[in-house]
């Protein structure tokens, strides 16, 4: 019988993933990863700081799918057949020994991307995996029947190389990753699939014209935001950067309103409650409780709130409150607006900052287009999927690996539906 080709088409995360998975479900048949560039992996190399946050320490699928704002209800299944659990015991199982942080992220021990790169190089090199670098995918072809000519077999895909070279397939995997231009997906179109335009997701927010840029550096544990105009709220840390606001609370947001900010043309204005859960009467007694026990004391010494004291000086100097003035001589308007500007902040924004290697999309081939349970294409058989080519995305933290190597998993136990053992744990 003759052994199955499978080309993998990218050298990412997923691709590798749907690689070691395909060869070790079936070991007679011919792997090969195509990358059109002359690196593989780039971006497990930067990710999390050139560290790698490998996947996250949230063990159950129900909560695990809430952190996906599309692609969540359909990953359930797939999180069954490969979850966190089990990322954690691959890797470490091959002497990639792994850290949870304070904030359940999941990071090799080494604080070193490299030592994931060389785990999954390695195992292409053991299960016998080709790699053929600067190999650009221009065309992809479905033959209509399998034939046997002069002895020749004709596999049912064709793959057009570089624009010269012609390849043939039994089985491929799509791993191309997330692209913010359509043309990337020009001949999956052409096979029948349709496109979620892709728009960016996990941005920070730019604030060319705010000065609190000025306080750079600067946190805070829990700040509620959302966007006027738009039901989009988020809470938690708070950075405050150069060009704008980033953090957890940032990421979030720009995750799950990806496409509304897209159409704002990230153009708009942001409100910070600085005091997370706290509503206005809750600031208002709070307040009070000072004036009342520290009527003696400056508005600018210590406040009550436990904000960092360059931020609170700048929000009275953004009130016009004077350093030099007592709790107790604060007015009643100076209290209101002061309760207004802790719960309600306005700030400008104006454009988005994305990191280029670490560039993540919403969008891709619609999911509706996919068997998520052996990440087969409905339009076109043999055809697969893996990673951020599909529609779906995660917030920072891990999620977006965790994706990859699930549907990397699946995708290559399924190019052949007969396999049921499980010989890559």
């Amino acid at each position: 019988m003759k052994p199955l080709n499978v080309a993998i088409i990218g050298g990412g995360a997923a691709g590798f993933f749907a690689a070691i998975s395909c060869k070790a479900h079936h070991p007679s048949a011919n792997v090969t990863i195509y990358e059109k560039t002359n690196k593989v992996l780039s971006k497990v190399k930067v990710s999390g700081g050139g560290r790698c946050n490998v996947t996250h320490a949230c063990f159950s699928n129900a909560q695990l799918v809430k952190f996906f704002p599309r692609g969540g209800n359909q990953l359930k299944k797939a999180f069954s057949q490969f979850s966190t659990k089990e990322t954690v015991e691959w890797f470490e199982s091959r002497s990639v020994k792994l850290k949870t942080e304070e904030d359940n992220r999941i990071f090799p021990v080494t604080n070193n991307s490299q030592t994931i790169i060389d785990c999954l190089v390695k195992e292409t090199q053991k299960l016998g995996i080709e790699i053929r670098m600067n190999m650009v995918v221009s065309s992809i072809r479905k033959i209509d029947s399998i034939a046997v000519s002069d002895g020749i077999y004709f596999a049912p895909f064709e793959i057009g190389l570089n624009d010269s070279e012609i390849i043939h397939a039994d089985k491929i995997i799509i791993a191309t990753g997330g692209s913010p231009k359509l043309s990337g997906f020009k001949w999956l179109e052409d096979l029948g699939h349709a496109i979620v335009p892709p728009v960016p997701s996990l941005f920070t927010f730019n604030m060319p014209h705010e000065s609190i840029t000025a306080l750079m550096g600067i946190s805070v544990g829990s700040a509620a935001i959302k966007i006027q105009g738009a039901k989009l709220t988020s809470e938690g840390p708070l950075l405050i950067a150069h060009w704008g606001m980033s953090g957890p609370a940032v990421l979030k947001l720009s995750a799950f309103g990806a496409r509304i900010l897209n159409e704002m043309n990230y153009c708009f204005t942001v409100l910070v409650n600085w005091l997370g859960a706290m509503n206005e009467q809750q600031v208002r007694e709070q307040l009070s409780i000072e004036m009342e026990f520290a009527r003696a004391r400056k508005t600018a010494g210590k406040n009550p709130f436990g904000i960092p004291n360059r931020l609170w000086l700048f929000f009275l100097d953004k009130l016009e409150i004077s350093h030099e003035k007592k709790w107790s001589e604060l007015s009643k308007k100076e209290l209101n607006k002061l309760i207004n500007l802790l719960t309600n902040d306005e700030y400008k924004v104006e454009g988005k900052t994305t990191f280029k290697e670490e560039f993540v999309t919403c969008g891709g081939v619609s999911l509706n287009d996919v068997s998520t349970e052996t990440m087969e294409s409905k339009k076109c058989l043999g055809l697969y999927f893996a990673g951020e080519v599909l529609d779906i995305d995660g917030l920072t933290g891990g999620f977006n690996f965790q994706s990859a190597w699930t549907t990397g998993y699946i995708a290559g136990k399924c190019v052949d539906k007969s396999a049921n053992s499980d010989p890559i744990n």
